[in-house]
């Protein structure tokens, strides 16, 4: 008869074990930091001049007409701008640190985007931005436009990509 009030007490001390193991685990973890409204503040405010700097040969006054009339300094005629030029987007504020963007535009037509600023304050931030900015480089590459999907497991980095994409496009009137 021993036997059979100790299951029940066995049973009693491995869940309270379970769960305080789980509560410690749980303590242990650090929460993730997010940037202050000075932070972000200073973050947006850089890469302002960039842009205007690198392009101000393009006249951004003619974005609305789909870029066949950007590049009239250049001499060209058909899609903008036949020289390269790089752009700055904006900073995007994301839940998990800043994504910024810098494209490069050959004869108004994105040739090349680099990420200048992402998420980085722990390994996931990186595995994640690892695997994300690629596939969306590639979709960026292909559409010609912000206009691309976000990746699965990414979406935040894919919203702060898709606002600074977005931002640095309309900087270059395209």
């Amino acid at each position: 008869m021993s036997a059979f009030p100790a299951r029940p007490l066995r049973r009693v001390l491995l869940s309270t074990l379970a769960t305080v193991a789980g509560v410690v685990l749980l303590l242990t973890l650090k929460p993730h930091t997010t940037a202050s409204a000075g932070d972000v503040a200073a973050g947006s405010a850089a890469p302002a001049p960039a842009p205007s700097a690198t392009s101000g040969t393009s006249g951004s006054s003619n974005g609305p007409s789909s870029g066949s009339s950007n590049g009239s300094s250049n001499g060209s005629s058909s899609k903008g701008t036949s020289g390269t030029r790089t752009v700055d987007g904006d900073t995007a504020q994301t839940r998990y640190g800043p994504v910024q963007l810098r494209l490069t535009l050959t004869g108004g037509r994105i040739t090349a985007v680099k990420a200048v600023q992402l998420p980085n304050d722990n390994p996931r931030d990186g595995e994640i931005s690892g695997f994300a900015i690629p596939q969306l480089t590639q979709e960026t590459l292909a559409a010609q436009s912000a206009k691309i999907d976000t990746v699965s497991g990414a979406t935040y980095t894919s919203e702060g990509y898709v606002r600074s994409l977005q931002s640095a496009l309309d900087k270059a009137g395209v």
